[in-house]
């Protein structure tokens, strides 16, 4: 049994505040890419979806003269840092373990390159897993945080992946395996 639920996050007054900003149609499509490429590379669903959820919520709204400056957003921003801060301490509120909530949140700031120096970093399957799933929902232009999702379905989709991830994790209880934690 998990200690915090996809849902528990989406019905945080926290999540929704940072994830609506950031866009929850983006940040829902990613945790379910995450999920499906973690059973893929063999990392822990749960953590996946869980940075795959959150990995925007570091996300600073970039305004300028009232209209988004999508290249000064991409000149300044640091959202991983912000969010794997954001993100960590919304987990440990809900009662995530420790140790997951940590690796929930490297994922989190490992998930871009926009904001390093240099792109040398070396990442583990975990963190690769929630870059690809971020990756695999962009749209040219940032144009990805814009897409809209209702709410009602929103909470649905989130329902819906929770129980895949409860199913998942009972396979590997049922069989023995053990996913790689990160």
């Amino acid at each position: 049994m998990r200690d915090v639920t996809l849902l528990d996050i989406y019905e945080h007054h926290i999540a929704q505040k940072y994830l609506k900003r950031s866009g929850m149609a983006h940040a829902i499509a990613v945790a379910y890419h995450a999920f499906q490429l973690a059973k893929k590379h063999n990392v822990d669903v749960d953590i996946a979806a869980k940075a795959g959820f959150l990995h925007d919520i570091g996300h600073f709204t970039w305004y300028r003269n009232g209209k988004w400056d999508y290249e000064l957003y991409r000149k300044n921003d640091i959202h991983p840092i912000k969010g794997a801060e954001r993100a960590h301490k919304l987990l440990i509120r809900l009662g995530e373990n420790p140790v997951q909530a940590k690796a929930t949140s490297l994922a989190i700031l490992f998930h871009t390159d926009s904001f390093l120096p240099s792109n040398d970093i070396v990442r583990t399957p975990l963190q690769k897993v929630v870059k690809w799933a971020d990756e695999k929902d962009e749209e040219e232009g940032g144009k990805h945080h814009y897409r809209k999702i209702d709410q009602e379905r929103a909470k649905q989709s989130i329902i819906r992946l929770d129980k895949m991830i409860d199913e998942e994790l009972s396979k590997g209880k049922d069989s023995g395996e053990t996913s790689l934690p990160i």
